[in-house]
């Protein structure tokens, strides 16, 4: 059975996890706005992948007796100065949402809840990955810098790969 504050707890994460998804499928339409048909793509995979991480904490609740409860979701930005100002908001969200995992871990620890502290080392090593990617094209934007129309074209195919799960 899970307990009232990590239930809550959770019950928190799924909205936050929904609205990483809305922010990321803002980030893709704005993308395709500027037909950068590649990065809306990455976006649209890594709003996919969000939905997936809520249905995680949705299914750990039900499957421990708790109840979930959602919340109204906070609409995201909607546009961008550039590329690298939608990459480097989304390596500031996933810092975000890392110190809200280290958060459930904490309160996992002192609710002494050792069910949702194995189930949150999955989030503990995703939010490893999402920051190294979201940092990495940042990183590769910023590089570009003045010769970014090239660049970013090479980019928007590169990332136009991505498949689901990557």
């Amino acid at each position: 059975m899970i307990g009232k504050k990590v239930e809550s707890a959770f019950n928190g994460q799924v909205n936050a996890e929904l609205y990483s998804s809305y922010l990321y499928l803002s980030m893709a339409a704005y993308f395709a706005s500027n037909n950068l048909v590649g990065f809306a793509h990455w976006m649209r995979v890594q709003a996919e992948e969000e939905t997936k991480h809520a249905m995680r904490f949705y299914d750990h609740i039900i499957e421990r007796g708790g109840r979930v409860e959602l919340k109204e979701i906070d609409g995201p930005k909607a546009s961008w100065k550039s590329p690298l100002e939608a990459f480097e908001d989304a390596y500031k969200h996933e810092l975000k949402v890392t110190g809200m995992i280290n958060g459930l871990v904490d309160l996992s620890y002192s609710e002494n809840d050792h069910a949702s502290r194995s189930f949150l080392k999955w989030f503990i090593d995703e939010q490893v990955e999402e920051e190294a990617s979201t940092n990495e094209i940042a990183a590769k934007l910023r590089l570009v810098g003045d010769k970014m129309a090239g660049a970013l074209l090479m980019m928007d195919h590169h990332l136009g790969k991505r498949g689901k799960g990557d």
